[in-house]
Order: structure tokens, then C-alpha cells, then sequence
């Protein structure tokens, strides 16, 4: 009979459930007083709430493609959502750990840099690939998208909003049916599209949230709105249209679809224990981006504030203490290599990341810093973030710089960058000696960005 230690250090399996757009602060793991998640509070009873985790990019193409492939926004070139113009070739996760020896399934959205058959999954149900992709990339002239009243008034009850995810949640687990046979680690990371928009729920997740029909705390003329970035953000998307009424009707709708997803998350735990492999799979729930959902005014993702660059991350099982909540900041990069940690394969060298077994012992760390970008569409620039401790600097290349004390103002209410200048000082240099020169970075995404738009100029021209 093997000791304990080996027991402890034997690989084991992760299954990674990531919704899209998922504001951290909807969820009762969070401290929300009313959205109902209990199987994100089960999780969390059973593992670690990761209290200060962040994506790589607050856009659904970047964020993605730089988990699959473990490189940052601006090395792989997924700036935005468009892919017009081809990629590197980067080795997924999944060709490497499936070339290790362990089982790696991906199921539902992909948004690559490379098409889904490319990528190298052991397999691939429910995939879907973009094609050329949005084209509402212009930074300079500012792209104005026409459709912000349609996105505000797609919003209520449908017969069957949830078609898709329910589909591949049928792929989900019908693969943990047969995976307990395998006879060897396997990783599975299920995307759902839920919470994104359109906020359509079912009757009965509409009225479970009639009474929490409410506005955000703070509006357009909080002092984050004034400034330029967010400012271009809500022109981009025209979320002007929204009227108070509307608002209140997404907000209700989102909460619904919030607790779709922790419903989806609870079959799959049933799953796992009715397979007998619970307690031997680390279980992930988190998501690709966050949600303005009308904080300051402001929709959808791509800004760089808390509530859309920020996830939640919520990890639990073999390697991780029970009822635990960490502070220290934290991306899917290191997400990333707890999956190479749990199924024992060594994660490739040169890339960023740290195993979250090992940061989920100390409750937070002020030393650590963690790194997000922005160059999609809504802004005239690219901007940088780096999370330090209590402290949140905002770099933007076309912009006067923010800096926030997360510590006393989580809301980012106040701008401290002209009153601490030194602390504006030491963050940046951070950014430039440990993860990329914004200056350059800034460059080259506006010449790759330039030559997507002629791109698409010569492929509208040779379809007339």
C-alpha cells in the first residue's frame, strides 16, 4: 500500500469549468448578499477562493489564446477579436500534456489564435471558431460600433436561452461517464457561454431575481468614468441607449444567468462523485473576463477596471486546504501551471505561472505582482495593468496613467497617480523589467492592428 506522501504527489485529474464574462463580484463567494451560487459555496468549502485573480486580457479572443497557449497578449499577437490575419503556432496545453501522456478534452467555446483542430486536444467537443472574426477594430479613428440599442434591448425571457451550454454540458459529462475507465490523468476545461450576452433567462430564473432588479453603485458620473479610456469605451459601444429601466432589466436577467452556470457547476460535481473521482480531480471554476454590467456607466468587458478584468477563481481538491481564502494576486497563468502540477507533467520552461498549490498556503503576499493587457477595440491605445499588494497601476500608453489602493478604495474611486508618484514610479518599472515594454508593445499592436484593417479592406474589396 502506497504511504500518504506518495499518495499526496500521485497525478491526478482537473476539471476546469470557465464561463464567459462572469463579473467576480456576482457570486455569494464573493460576498454578494443575494445572488444564489451554493455550488460555488460548496466548492469553496471544499478548496481555496482566489480573492484577487485576474485574465490576461479582458477580451474574449486574447484572454483565451493566452491560457491555451501560456504566452502573453502581445507575444502570441491576439490583440483583439478579429483573426484575419494568421498566428504562431504555439503548442496548447493540451498538445503538450497530450503528448505527455495524460487525456486533454476541451469542450464548447474555444476563441483561439489557431482553429480548433489545430490546437492539439486529445479531444474536441462542441467547438467553434470565429473565422475573420470582429472588424470593429479601429483605434485611430475610433471604430463606433451601431448596434448598442440592439445589445440594450435584447434582454428578458426566452423559451430556450441556454440551447447551446446545455449541450455541451451534455458533451461535459458525458466524457466523466467514461473517464473513471481511462486508466490514466486526464484534464477537461468545458466553456460555457453563460453569462455573456444576450441576457436572456428562462421565466423561472427571471422571477427568482424580480425583487434584485437594481442599478449599479455607481454611474456615469463616478470620477473612473471621466476618464479618457472609459470614456471611449461607452462611445465605442453607444451605451448611451440605456436607460434607467434597461439597466435595471440586464442586471436581473445576468443574475439569472450567474446562477445558471453554478447549476452547471453542481451536475458536474455530482458527476465527479457518482464516477468515484472526486477526490481525485482538482476542480476549477473561473472565467474568461469580467462584466462592466453598468458600472460607470460601461458594458460588455475590454476595460481594465476591477469588474472586467478581474475573474473569479474558486479551486478545490487534491493539493489544496479546505475553506481557505487568499489575497495574493493571482492570473490564469498560474491557473495554468496548477494543471501541470496536478497531473505531473513539469511545465515548459520560459513561460509565466506559478502552481496555485503553492500560493494557496499563504493568505496573501505583497511582493507578488500580477500583469493584464488591453489593445482590442474601444480604445485609442493599448494600456497595461500590474496589481501589486494593495496597489493597482493602470498604464496606458494614450492616457494619463491610474493608480488605486485596492486596499481602501476596491470600487477604484480615486485616483492616486498625482499623489503618489512614487508609487506610480516603482509599478512601472515592474512592468518594464518583468513583463514588457508598453512603449514597444504600443507600437507593434498598432502596426499589427493597421495591417488586420487592410486586410479586411482587401477581403470586402475581393467579395464586391
Amino acid at each position: 500500500m502506497p504511504s500518504s506522501s506518495e499518495r499526496d504527489v500521485r497525478p491526478v485529474n482537473v476539471l476546469i469549468l470557465k464561463s464567459d464574462e462572469h463579473n467576480p463580484r456576482i457570486a455569494s463567494t464573493d460576498g454578494h448578499p443575494f445572488i444564489r451560487t451554493p455550488n460555488l459555496e460548496r466548492l469553496a468549502a471544499r478548496g481555496v477562493v482566489f480573492e484577487s485573480a485576474y485574465c490576461p486580457s479582458p477580451l474574449c479572443v486574447p484572454s483565451r489564446s493566452s491560457f491555451i497557449s501560456g504566452r502573453p497578449v502581445h507575444q502570441i499577437q491576439t490583440y483583439n477579436n478579429s483573426l484575419v490575419l494568421e498566428r504562431p503556432n504555439y503548442p496548447s496545453y493540451g498538445a503538450i500534456l497530450d503528448a505527455a501522456g495524460v487525456h486533454s478534452v476541451h469542450v464548447g467555446k474555444v476563441d483561439a489564435y489557431r482553429p480548433p483542430n489545430e490546437l492539439g486536444f486529445t479531444e474536441m467537443f462542441g467547438t467553434d471558431y470565429r473565422g475573420v472574426g470582429d472588424t470593429m477594430i479601429s483605434r485611430e479613428p475610433l471604430a463606433l460600433r451601431t448596434d448598442g440599442l440592439e445589445r440594450a434591448r435584447d434582454v428578458g425571457v426566452a423559451e430556450n436561452p441556454f440551447r447551446g451550454d446545455d449541450r455541451r454540458m451534455e458533451d461535459a459529462l458525458a466524457f466523466l461517464r467514461r473517464s473513471a475507465d481511462l486508466g490514466r490523468p486526464w484534464t477537461m476545461e468545458v466553456n460555457l457561454i453563460a453569462p455573456h450576452f444576450p441576457h436572456r433567462v428562462t421565466e423561472e430564473l427571471w422571477e427568482l431575481y424580480a425583487d434584485h432588479a437594481d442599478l449599479p453603485e455607481y454611474d456615469v458620473t463616478a470620477p473612473p468614468a471621466q476618464h479618457p479610456y472609459a470614456a471611449d469605451l461607452r462611445r465605442h459601444f453607444g451605451t448611451h441607449v440605456f436607460t434607467e429601466e434597461l439597466i435595471r432589466q440586464h442586471r436581473r436577467a445576468y443574475y439569472g444567468r450567474v446562477t445558471y452556470v453554478d447549476a452547471q457547476l453542481g451536475r458536474l460535481l455530482e458527476a465527479l462523485e457518482a464516477t468515484g473521482q472526486l477526490d481525485r480531480t482538482v476542480v476549477v471554476y473561473t472565467s474568461d473576463h469580467g462584466e462592466m454590467l453598468g458600472m460607470f456607466g460601461m458594458w460588455w468587458k475590454s476595460s481594465l477596471y476591477e469588474d472586467s478584468v478581474r475573474v473569479p477563481l474558486v479551486v478545490a481538491g487534491p493539493g489544496f486546504p479546505r475553506g481557505a481564502r487568499v489575497r495574493t494576486p493571482v492570473s490564469h497563468w498560474d491557473l495554468r501551471a496548477t494543471i501541470f502540477a496536478a497531473v505531473g507533467v513539469p511545465y515548459p520552461d520560459g513561460l509565466p505561472g506559478q502552481p496555485l498549490q503553492s500560493l494557496s498556503r499563504e493568505h496573501r503576499r505583497d511582493d507578488r505582482a500580477v500583469f493584464a493587457e488591453y489593445h482590442g477595440h474601444g480604445t485609442r491605445g493599448s494600456s497595461f495593468m500590474v496589481r501589486e499588494g494593495r496597489w493597482k497601476l493602470l498604464y496606458h500608453a494614450k492616457a494619463p496613467h491610474q493608480l488605486f489602493d485596492l486596499d481602501a478604495d476596491p470600487h477604484e474611486l480615486r485616483d492616486l497617480a498625482s499623489a503618489r508618484p512614487d508609487v506610480v514610479e516603482r509599478l512601472t518599472r515592474r512592468l518594464y523589467d518583468e513583463f514588457c515594454d508598453p512603449v514597444v508593445e504600443q507600437d507593434r499592436a498598432e502596426r499589427f492592428i493597421r495591417a488586420q484593417l487592410a486586410a479586411l479592406d482587401q477581403a470586402s474589396a475581393a467579395a464586391m
